[in-house]
């Protein structure tokens, strides 16, 4: 049975127009489904009590609401005594203390929930979708990215393949649409949204399955390419030495000297490494090493270069071949700071467990991974792209690799027999809402008290 408790009359429908959400989160939830309702639940912490202390009408503007005290005593709301049946105007956010100081009493957040309305609000533009085609297929943009400096946008699929045909013909990468030589191409997240919405609102301008299947097997661009088109770099220095300058003219140390049977043209792509920040040529046909985190699609050169022999060259900058490894040749001596989503209570709890069972954090992490290549683990809760290709050999940076070491951990603990788990975690009854808990992340207390790392009995995040 709830413990708080809300009666009224003038409907407003079913649906929930707020909460009082107490500070206690031992304590449920009072929903306010009627414009005029009278509150009843305890009002002191110590004691089982309920009481009728408030009387709450929904304003017409649906963001506030008119409390009126109907308890025997004063009551604060955002500091200021509010008097036996005085009343007083509440808005999302407003803190209630059921007596006339803050020990001892109940306490209460406000909180209006958002209208369907409001949920509605957008902000409209009117774009006529002939705007938003792709001048090569002729179709509405899929997977849209956009080429500089003209910026102009096409389908990913289909200027991967032009980007392909030219390479192949060593001629300059230009605009389809306009002829301009192009420099940089990327993804346009933004526009991304767009297309869809511009889809969602007329159904007919969809392709077929059959036709975005093809043309998701064309794309090519993952992360920004930068395109050379034979044109050097114009670097001014003090005093650099001849050489020195030459080789600096390249982008990449395989544009000035061949590794591996392959040297860049004027027409080489070249992606640049999140982490160091230099370039290395996109694909190079003599080569399948992996470019790309699978996790996150982002480009890291240390992968490659490693395997071209190429090491630290005081003019470009390569990084490690750390940054991008499979997952099984990766190591962890410490449990990541993303686990159990930041709750340290449960990552201790999750460190002594593995320590009770005399065993290290590595070989936890490689028999769940071991689990996870086998189909053995639900990757539904995996925040990583393309979580269901992923396997042990997969190529990951650092970033994603701790991630998905945090997702297995949680399915490590969940899995856990309790006879494991120490006796002050034993004790500790489930948060309802479970790993989605928003109250762990500033609430310490609650955060040590409750249970984190099970799924949620409440909420948006139930399954």
């Amino acid at each position: 049975m709830e413990r708080g408790e809300s009666s009224g009359s003038d409907s407003s429908g079913d649906d929930i127009w707020a909460k009082l959400v107490p500070l206690d989160s031992s304590y449920s939830d009072i929903e306010l489904k009627s414009n005029e309702v009278a509150i009843c639940s305890e009002v002191k912490n110590s004691s089982s009590e309920k009481q009728e202390w408030c009387k709450i009408t929904r304003e017409k503007d649906q963001v506030s609401a008119l409390m009126q005290n109907k308890s025997s005593s004063s009551i604060l709301v955002d500091g200021a005594a509010v008097q036996e049946d005085d009343t007083t105007i509440i808005r999302c956010g407003s803190e209630i203390i059921l007596g006339p100081e803050a020990d001892g009493f109940m306490r209460y957040m406000f909180k209006v929930m958002p209208t369907k309305e409001t949920c509605k609000q957008q902000l409209k533009i009117n774009l006529d979708p002939e705007h938003a085609k792709c001048s090569i297929c002729l179709n509405v943009w899929h997977d849209v990215v956009t080429v500089a400096p003209c910026l102009h946008n096409f389908c990913n699929g289909c200027f991967s393949e032009w980007l392909k045909r030219c390479q192949q013909r060593h001629t300059s990468i230009l605009c389809p649409q306009c002829r301009a030589v192009v420099q940089f191409v990327g993804r346009n997240h933004f526009l991304h949204s767009i297309e869809e919405d511009i889809l969602e609102s007329d159904s007919s301008l969809r392709r077929s399955d059959e036709e975005i299947a093809l043309l998701d097997s064309y794309s090519s661009i993952k992360s920004p390419l930068v395109v050379s088109n034979g044109r050097k770099l114009s670097r001014k220095r003090a005093r650099a030495p001849p050489d020195e300058e030459n080789v600096r003219d390249f982008p990449c140390p395989q544009c000035a000297t061949e590794y591996a049977g392959f040297q860049c043209n004027q027409t080489t792509v070249h992606l640049q490494c999140q982490s160091c920040g230099g370039m290395m040529p996109s694909g190079p046909t003599n080569t399948t090493v992996p470019q790309h985190c699978v996790g996150c699609d982002r480009a890291f050169c240390g992968a490659y270069w490693h395997a071209m022999g190429v090491t630290g060259l005081d003019a470009y900058p390569v990084c490690s071949s750390e940054t991008l490894k499979p997952i099984a040749d990766r190591t962890v001596t410490r449990i990541p700071f993303l686990a159990h989503d930041k709750n340290r209570h449960e990552q201790d709890i999750t460190e002594k467990c593995i320590r009770q069972m005399g065993r290290s954090l590595q070989d936890v992490v490689s028999e769940w991974i071991r689990k996870m290549g086998n189909r053995e683990v639900d990757r539904t809760r995996l925040q990583l792209n393309h979580s269901e290709m992923i396997t042990p050999q997969t190529h990951v940076c650092r970033d994603c690799y701790d991630k998905l070491v945090s997702f297995l951990l949680y399915w490590f603990r969940i899995t856990l027999p309790k006879h494991f788990l120490p006796p002050e975690a034993v004790q500790r009854e489930d948060c309802w809402y479970g790993y989605a808990c928003r109250t762990q992340h500033h609430n310490e207390e609650h955060a040590r008290k409750r249970n984190h790392v099970c799924r949620p009995t409440r909420g948006t995040h139930m399954s």
